[in-house]
């Protein structure tokens, strides 16, 4: 009995011993097998990693997941940013080179960028003022500078949704909420952005420019800068008027073109036919002058009784002249007219008639005359 007992003690130490013996055995296999050929030890690049072939090279050839990843984030990453600014800036200065050469006035003083655009400026056969050279070159300048100004925020608007996807932001979120800005900024800026609007389609249609003689409602003057939200006019007086291109309802422009030179004068109840002959030698006298001559498109013209009033009849004159020269014409005009009523007589009558209302014109006369030379 006592040999069956040992036996059966020397079977349970056996089983004992043998458990740890085998887990022992078994660490040397498994740890063979975690370093075998063909085996991975690291787990695979992450989904954004693995979209890059630089990534994906790397891993082939390290074979080590965290050494591709830490490269692509480390390296990688920084180097594609660079890239993308670097090109941004490169096609931003080119862009903007190209502007200025567009901006920059030829050897005809028209700038490039104006021949395709609509130019309104004086169109009478005499040499450009001095005003229309600084007129094209701001027009210019303001348009270019738009041109810049859009330009930059392309080109760095691109740049910036490129550097955002390579960071792996959702960009549908950034765009909506860069929409929801935009709305509240139009809002809060609309004065101003009304302003810019306004301003860049005057500049585009030529509406008024430099040197240009306008009527804007509330001032009337020389305009003397124009820009994209403020233009600046001086009137008769010298006042210097800042004028929001917004608020510019209307435009009334004297210098474009054309003009009309318009002069009514009250004659009484003088002989309209003698006093439309002095009139119209007067006139045609203006049209002789070589100084007005180059300003004068049409030659002058009396045109008759132009309404009748409790005074007596009025007679108009009207010459046809550049836009720059109608001020020059019509203050001469107005002093041959005003003269030549003076020598022919007609002016004393017109004085008589008014002293002496309802005596007729001939007693008038003869009363005024012997009242003079008694005195």
């Amino acid at each position: 009995m006592r040999p069956a007992a040992g036996r059966s003690r020397a079977v349970g130490y056996e089983s004992r011993v043998s458990a740890p013996s085998l887990f022992l055995a078994a660490l040397p296999a498994a740890a063979a097998a975690v370093v075998a050929p063909g085996a991975s030890p690291d787990p695979s690049p992450s989904a954004d990693c693995q979209g890059s072939t630089s990534c994906e090279w790397l891993y082939e050839t390290s074979g080590s997941a965290w050494f591709a990843e830490g490269s692509y984030w480390i390296l990688l990453k920084p180097l594609r940013v660079l890239l993308i600014l670097a090109l941004a800036l490169i096609a931003r200065w080119a862009l903007h080179r190209m502007i200025k050469r567009l901006v920059r006035t030829t050897a005809d003083g028209v700038p490039t960028l104006l021949r395709p655009l609509r130019e309104r400026v004086p169109t009478a056969a005499h040499e450009p003022g001095e005003f229309i050279p600084e007129r094209r070159r701001q027009r210019a300048e303001a348009i270019g500078s738009v041109l810049r100004s859009m330009v930059t925020a392309f080109v760095f608007g691109i740049a910036l949704l490129m550097i955002l996807r390579e960071f792996s932001f959702d960009l549908a979120p950034l765009l909506a909420s860069a929409g929801i800005a935009g709305v509240a900024l139009g809002f809060g800026a609309q004065s101003l952005v009304k302003d810019l609007i306004a301003g860049l389609f005057m500049l585009v249609e030529d509406q008024y420019g430099v040197g240009d003689t306008v009527d804007l409602g509330e001032a009337t003057g020389v305009v003397e800068s124009v820009g994209l939200r403020v233009t600046t006019v001086r009137d008769g007086r010298g006042v210097l008027w800042y004028i929001r291109n917004g608020e510019i309802v209307r435009v009334g422009n004297k210098s474009q073109g054309w003009a009309l030179v318009v002069v009514d004068l009250p004659i009484g109840f003088a002989g309209t036919e003698e006093a439309t002959a002095v009139l119209r030698t007067a006139a045609a006298s203006v049209a002789l002058d070589p100084d007005l001559a180059p300003e004068i498109v049409e030659q002058p013209d009396v045109l008759g009784v132009e309404q009748m009033t409790v005074d007596g009849a009025v007679i108009r004159t009207v010459v046809k002249t550049t836009a720059d020269g109608q001020f020059a014409v019509g203050r001469e005009l107005r002093r041959r007219l005003a003269e030549a009523l003076e020598n022919s007589g007609i002016t004393a009558k017109i004085a008589a008639a008014r002293l002496y209302p309802g005596v007729p014109l001939r007693a008038a006369d003869d009363t005024a005359t012997g009242q003079g030379g008694a005195t």
